[in-house]
C-alpha cells in the first residue's frame, strides 16, 4: 500500500510517512492557475511556487528582483487550482534575511493572503533565527541548502556546491540544524550525489534534490524546464519530458497562416 496513492490531501506529515517507508516524493514548480490545475490533477505530491518565477515568468536574470507581493500573487493563483498537492511558497530575497521579526510578518502575509501550506527559505545557520521565529507561529518551513540561487552574487557562479570538505561539513551541520529547528523538509540543490545521499541518511526529515543525485527522498524540477518550454536551459540534471517550445511554436505559425489566408474562422467556426 503506497502512501502516495491512498492520500486525499498531501500534508507535511504525509511526506514524513513517505520518507519513513522509502517512498519517493515528486515535486514540481507552479506559478499560475491553469498550469497548477494540470500539475495537481496528475498526482504530484508537492507544488513549489518558486521564486524562479522571477526567471521563467518575468524574464529576470536572477531570482533576486521578485517581490513579496509578486510571490503572493503567483501563490494565490496556484492555491486556487490545487486540491491535493502540498503547496510550498518561496520567501523571496530580502523578506527574511537579517530581521527575524520582519521575516515572521512576511511569512504570515504569505500564509494569510495565499492560502499556501508552507514557506521555503534558503540558507542554514545564518538565517536560523528567522526560521525558528516563523516555526513558533505554527508556519511549516522547508529549508534549502547547497546552491542557494538568492546568494548568486556571493558565489559568483551557479556551479556545483560543497565539493570541498569544509563546505560539505557545513552542509551536513546546516541540515541537522534545520531539522532540530523543526523544518519539515529540505531542498538540496546542485551538490555531489554522494554527499546528498549522506545528508538524506543523516537527518530523519525528507530531502528533495535538484541536481543532487538519486540517493535523496524526492526530486524537484522547474516545470518550464522539464516541459521544454524554456529551450535555452539544459543543465546536466535536467530531463526534458517534452519539447513544448517546438509544439507551441508550430501551432502559433499554423494559426498565423490560417488567419492570413482567411481559412480561420471557417463556416463552422462562426455564428
Amino acid at each position: 500500500m503506497s502512501v502516495h496513492k491512498d492520500v486525499k490531501k498531501v500534508t507535511t506529515h504525509v511526506l514524513q510517512e513517505m520518507k519513513n517507508r522509502g517512498e519517493k516524493i515528486s515535486m514540481l514548480t507552479g506559478y499560475d492557475f491553469s498550469m497548477a490545475k494540470i500539475i495537481d490533477a496528475s498526482g504530484i505530491d508537492v507544488i513549489l511556487v518558486g521564486d524562479s518565477a522571477s526567471n521563467v515568468m518575468a524574464g529576470h536574470e536572477t531570482t533576486l528582483p521578485i517581490t513579496l507581493d509578486q510571490m503572493i500573487y503567483h501563490a494565490a493563483s496556484v492555491v486556487r487550482a490545487v486540491e491535493r498537492a502540498l503547496v510550498v511558497v518561496d520567501m523571496p530575497f530580502g523578506s527574511y534575511q537579517g530581521n527575524s521579526k520582519e521575516a515572521l510578518s512576511n511569512a504570515i502575509r504569505i500564509m494569510k493572503e495565499t492560502g499556501g501550506h508552507s514557506v521555503k527559505m534558503e540558507g542554514g545557520e545564518e538565517i536560523i533565527e528567522s526560521i525558528k521565529r516563523i516555526l513558533t507561529a505554527g508556519i511549516p518551513v522547508m529549508g534549502h541548502l547547497g546552491l542557494t540561487p538568492q546568494s548568486i552574487y556571493k558565489f559568483g557562479t551557479y556551479v556545483v556546491r560543497a565539493k570541498e570538505e569544509d563546505e560539505a561539513k557545513q552542509l551536513i551541520n546546516d541540515a541537522k540544524l534545520l531539522e532540530e529547528a523543526g523544518c519539515f523538509a529540505i531542498v538540496l540543490e546542485k551538490i555531489p550525489a554522494q554527499l546528498a545521499e549522506l545528508v538524506a541518511k543523516s537527518v530523519s526529515i525528507p530531502i528533495i534534490g535538484i541536481g543532487a543525485g538519486n540517493g535523496v527522498d524526492g526530486q524537484v524540477l522547474v516545470v518550464h524546464d522539464m516541459l521544454g518550454i524554456n529551450n535555452e536551459f539544459s543543465p546536466r540534471f535536467l530531463r526534458k519530458y517534452n519539447n513544448l517550445y517546438e509544439q507551441m511554436f508550430s501551432s502559433f505559425q499554423e494559426y498565423i497562416t490560417d488567419v492570413k489566408s482567411g481559412d480561420f474562422p471557417n463556416k463552422n467556426e462562426q455564428y
